[in-house]
């Protein structure tokens, strides 16, 4: 089942034929890493929406692709059921923001994560739009000559101005192949999972299903 939200509420609920034909309901361009300044490293080298491993420290780490590979290769620790539904690759909970935080506040929240997008929730725990990175322009991006004033300008808007919305969110008993179809058709990077009435549990990815993909046992998306 999908859900679409906006600012008055829910706007519709069905399956992704329903959503897709929803007005309002535009299809993004593929997101764009925004350049960062070179001392900070690389604090986006994480797949989009990908959460950070615990025990992670950082550059001098395992490389993140040798590790997932030893893991693979050294087989699953536990029995595990194939996967069908969003609920067995969704990361449970989500970073959230606001839709009055401004911009910049809302960038230094999303780095502190490590996560390129974020639902935007109102006061009332309720999904209303998603955020972007690729969608902000924070203080430390060297902007075009003369567009410094804009630049600032831009960074202090609210969330609110500059957020994906309306935004359509799944809920965790949806088939993983009507997700990856929403994927392609929508152009987002991830999607909000939300019960009915729009609060927020979770997030999934195409980086979540890709993961899902090469842990054994595989996805079973048809039978």
């Amino acid at each position: 089942m999908f859900f679409v939200f906006g600012p008055t509420g829910r706007i519709a609920a069905g399956d992704a034929d329903r959503i897709a034909g929803v007005t309002g309901l535009r299809r993004v361009g593929r997101p764009q890493a925004l350049r960062t300044r070179p001392d900070e490293g690389e604090p986006f080298a994480l797949p989009e929406g990908a959460a950070p491993r615990e025990g992670s420290s950082g550059p001098a780490s395992r490389p993140a692709p040798i590790a997932a590979y030893e893991e693979t290769a050294a087989g699953p620790t536990l029995p595990r059921q194939p996967i069908k539904q969003v609920r067995g690759v969704m990361t449970q909970g989500a970073i959230t923001v606001a839709p009055q935080a401004r911009v910049n506040d809302a960038w230094q929240t999303m780095a502190q994560h490590h996560v390129a997008q974020a639902p935007v929730v109102d006061d009332k725990g309720q999904v209303i739009g998603l955020l972007l990175r690729a969608d902000m322009a924070p203080l430390d991006l060297l902007p075009e000559p003369g567009a410094v004033q804009q630049a600032i300008a831009l960074a202090r808007r609210p969330v609110a101005e500059v957020m994906f919305s309306p935004v359509p969110t799944v809920s965790p008993d949806t088939d993983l192949r009507r997700v990856a179809r929403a994927f392609l058709d929508t152009g987002l990077p991830g999607l909000p999972v939300t019960d009915e009435a729009g609060h927020c549990t979770g997030f999934i990815s195409r980086t979540d299903i890709l993961r899902a993909m090469v842990a054994d046992p595989p996805l079973d998306l048809w039978s």
